[in-house]
């Protein structure tokens, strides 16, 4: 798993690459986390066309983000699934919370 990031204007990016997994969770999980709590900005944009796979445990990411960031009102920008990503998602109710973008 690969994460970069950037903050540009008032938007945090987060760039995900490889599997999102039980074995990657926890990094992407404490990795998002800092980065959470570090920086200041209006919305997340999540960069998912380089991501390959994902399961439950990256639902679980991402749901436990949005708990953490609902009360800022900050939402979570889901980019650029890639078709194996997004039918997780979609199956997975996500889109009912996150915005889908690309």
């Amino acid at each position: 798993m690969k994460i970069d990031h950037n903050l540009s204007a008032d938007e945090l990016i987060i760039k995900l690459a490889g599997e999102l997994d039980e074995k990657s969770g926890p990094l992407v999980r404490m990795t998002l986390d800092s980065l959470i709590d570090s920086a200041k900005f209006k919305r997340i944009r999540i960069d998912m066309s380089k991501l390959s796979f994902m399961d439950s445990t990256g639902i679980g990411v991402l749901i436990g983000r949005y708990k953490r960031l609902k009360p800022r009102g900050v939402p979570i920008i889901l980019q650029s699934p890639t078709p194996t990503v997004d039918r997780v998602l979609k199956l997975s109710g996500i889109y009912n919370i996150m915005i889908k973008a690309g």
